[in-house]
């Protein structure tokens, strides 16, 4: 590529190119063996004339950080890769630029960036199952498409195509309705939240959310300004007495809690949306993964059984087909349509199209409707022999949450406070195996998520072995009662 040179103010234009490049080349900006433009190209982008780029590469080239090939060019210098000192960042001072008090309170997620062997994380699909041949048919295809060749941007509520084919799909398996103009694509569910919060939050505003809960949507509430509520939640799901009356929002996930796995029963779902009638409120339902259902009849969807138009329908991919992705979608009922349009446009515009007329494509040709079969076989029998191994082997430790959809199990802790249940997750680790806790808020214990979407079946056993060693070993270490 060609280098950036300033020369603006500058009366030593030899002098000044030959500075920047070098120090270019010391701050590794300029790798060792890279390609100098040649002294034609750069002089004209400089608007300067030849010979003065020529002398100064001359200058670089007799003090060792260029090498010339007749013939092929002008070259960064191997001798400098072992002296190459770190980039330099530029240094905080008194007068930085303060952000709002709100990010301090914000951590990244740290608990993905290491792999194990036993990954009992929840949320995470099985990989090595995502059928990589078709998908790279269809983004090749996708590739050659009318679309990419024009090369013009999409509509920001995204490919038509996919739209049609999600609204037949959630409407077949799901039983969602809505047609393709309700369907917004999104770069993953919390995106899908960021429109939402857009469109109807002023900051001050209250949003309702589960607790225990998911806990990114909080955080994104929270930074947009608004006040973030926790409603407790029962064997039925969200108690719907307690939702404030002030709520502008309701965020839900009814048919598979998280983190404590249990449906929303229908006659809190009916209560809940008479609850968002009489107080002119949004529901927000994520239904992140109930593609998989290993037992029991399936429950009505909230947005199916709206009949006032208050319910935003969330759903995704990356639970599905592959996070990396970071493909989802929402259903918006009419009245929000178009500003949720502009709030996508004004967000990013749209999401990538290649993969949205892949995804398109996948969805017509039935490859999806087929993974989807595969993986519910694999899944079911790994949560049936996950649920098992805790009901016999942690007992003394854990209490099981019911739960028969998804991609991870919950469990309350029987007398393990939090500092405890991390002081196993850590331990764990070690022993590679990776779980997840959460804080049952009010309460002295918490409790554990365990996943198995990415762990293969044949390593559950020895993953829960290692891991009732850890609980093994607390117990060891604490004093015994007199």
């Amino acid at each position: 590529m060609t280098f950036h040179v300033s020369l603006v103010g500058r009366s030593d234009l030899s002098g000044e190119i030959y500075r920047q490049i070098r120090q270019a080349i010391l701050d590794g900006r300029l790798r060792p063996g890279e390609r100098l433009s040649p002294t034609r190209e750069l002089a004209a982008a400089l608007t300067v004339s030849r010979s003065t780029v020529t002398v100064a590469y001359e200058s670089l080239l007799a003090e060792g950080f260029a090498t010339s090939h007749t013939g092929a060019g002008t070259f960064v210098s191997d001798q400098f890769e072992a002296k190459r000192p770190a980039s330099k960042t530029r240094r905080s001072t008194a007068r930085a630029i303060r952000v709002r008090e709100v990010w301090e309170t914000i951590a990244l997620p740290s608990f993905f960036h290491r792999a194990v062997r036993f990954d009992f994380r929840a949320g995470l699909p099985d990989a090595s199952l995502f059928p990589h041949r078709s998908w790279r048919r269809v983004v090749a295809r996708a590739l050659r498409s009318h679309e990419m060749a024009a090369g013009i941007y999409e509509t920001p509520a995204g490919n038509s195509d996919l739209r049609a084919a999600i609204a037949r799909h959630i409407g077949i398996s799901r039983s969602v309705s809505g047609s393709p103009d309700d369907i917004i694509v999104t770069n993953g569910t919390q995106q899908a939240l960021d429109i939402i919060a857009r469109v109807l939050l002023e900051p001050g505003d209250v949003v309702a959310v589960e607790k225990p809960g998911y806990l990114p949507p909080k955080e994104l509430f929270k930074a947009l300004g608004a006040r973030v509520i926790g409603v407790p939640v029962d064997s039925e799901g969200l108690v719907v007495e307690a939702v404030p009356a002030e709520a502008r929002v309701v965020y839900v996930t009814p048919s598979h809690q998280f983190p404590l796995g249990m449906a929303m029963s229908l006659s809190r779902r009916r209560a809940l949306l008479a609850w968002a009638e009489r107080n002119n409120a949004v529901v927000v339902e994520d239904d992140y993964d109930s593609e998989f259902r290993f037992g029991g009849r399936p429950l009505e969807p909230l947005q199916t059984l709206d009949t006032t138009g208050r319910v935003v329908y969330l759903g995704t991919f990356s639970k599905t087909l592959l996070p990396a992705l970071r493909l989802a979608f929402m259903v918006v009922p009419p009245s929000l349509r178009e500003a949720a349009y502009k709030a996508k446009f004004v967000a990013d515009w749209h999401t990538a199209t290649v993969a949205q007329d892949a995804l398109a494509q996948f969805i017509d040709e039935g490859v999806f409707a087929r993974h989807i079969r595969k993986l519910s076989r694999i899944y079911s029998e790994r949560h049936e022999m996950l649920t098992a191994g805790i009901k016999s082997n942690f007992g003394d430790y854990l209490d099981l949450v019911p739960s028969s959809t998804g991609l991870h199990i919950a469990a309350y802790a029987r007398s393990a406070s939090v500092d405890d249940i991390d002081a196993i997750a850590l331990r764990a680790l070690d022993l590679g195996v990776a779980i997840q806790s959460f804080p049952l808020e009010g309460q002295p214990q918490a409790g554990i998520m365990l996943g198995y979407g990415g762990i293969e079946t044949t390593r559950i056993a020895e993953g829960l072995r290692r891991l009732r060693r850890c609980f093994d070993e607390l117990k060891s270490r604490r004093p015994k009662a007199a």
